[in-house]
């Protein structure tokens, strides 16, 4: 895992790839610092990194299409294949590798509290919680991207889909305004999901007997829990489409409250999109 991520690490920093990433977080910051925390004098380091978090959608992209789509492409990706140590630690370290890179600008961007306080006085406490928080929400992100890397073999397909999935995640609280609250429209919208999810498994099973299974047991299970106690299902959808809204986690952070749960969110978040990509590599090396 060491090597990989040694020589992930080196490719990003012999690159340019590397370099603008790093650039464009601290130009973007740097401007957003500037307005908010010393132009206008707020003590509210939070305020600025939570106005910045659409960055995500154009720098996790960046950072991650050429991660495993690129080896795909090349065919290079045989050597994950057919490597002597476990695929989870060769994904492992490429995942650490961009992580690394990421960490670079949210290091830096931890002296501007120490600049903020130069001129005034603010809370350290909620400025550093603030930090903690948007590393963990970009650590959350590039799990993402890295799993949607290794679904495609192009590097301009991976980076599209990336910024729509994050798109739709930053997004969350306006789609689920699109939503009933009632009970027979989460009803429909959960049928409508076991379907797509019926659908998914037989694009990476390829078999149509258990995909189907899947999908009807969902569809069985969510029709016979509605006649029984419909009131389960007032309201379900949008508590189920908050767990999509990964910078939403963020908020508490932002206030100086440092929320366990949403580290653990963030964290599961990493651990299941990590899991997956190691899914998607093992099903070639046996297909």
């Amino acid at each position: 895992m060491l090597a990989v991520y040694k020589k992930e690490l080196r490719s990003y920093l012999t690159s340019m790839v590397g370099y603008v990433f790093i650039a464009f977080v601290l130009l973007i910051l740097g401007i957003y610092f500037t307005a908010y925390n010393l132009q206008y004098a707020s003590p509210d380091f939070g305020a600025t990194l939570s106005s910045v978090t659409f960055l995500f959608l154009v720098i996790t992209p960046i950072l991650t299409m050429r991660i495993l789509a690129e080896e795909k492409k090349n065919r290079t990706d045989q050597l994950l294949l057919t490597a002597p140590v476990s695929v989870w630690k060769v994904i492992l370290g490429k995942y650490l590798s961009m992580v690394t890179i990421y960490a670079i600008p949210v290091v830096i961007s931890a002296f501007y509290p120490l600049i903020m306080g130069r001129y005034g006085v603010i809370s350290y406490p909620m400025a550093y919680v603030a930090v903690i928080g948007f590393f963990f929400l970009g650590c959350a992100q590039i799990a993402v991207g890295l799993f949607l890397s290794s679904v495609t073999e192009s590097q301009v397909i991976a980076a599209v889909l990336t910024f729509g999935i994050l798109f739709c995640s930053y997004m969350m609280d306006g789609i689920e305004s699109f939503f009933s609250d009632t009970a027979i429209s989460s009803m429909v919208a959960f049928l409508i999901i076991a379907v797509v999810v019926g659908i998914v498994v037989y694009q990476l099973t390829k078999n149509i007997i258990f995909s189907s299974c899947v999908g009807g047991v969902l569809v069985i299970g969510i029709a016979a829990v509605y006649f029984i106690k419909p009131t389960v299902f007032t309201g379900l959808i949008q508590k189920f489409l908050n767990l999509f809204a990964i910078a939403n986690h963020f908020d508490n952070f932002v206030g100086g409250i440092f929320d366990v749960t949403g580290i653990i969110y963030m964290v599961s978040v990493v651990c299941i999109f990590v899991f997956l990509t190691v899914q998607c590599i093992q099903k070639r090396r046996w297909s």
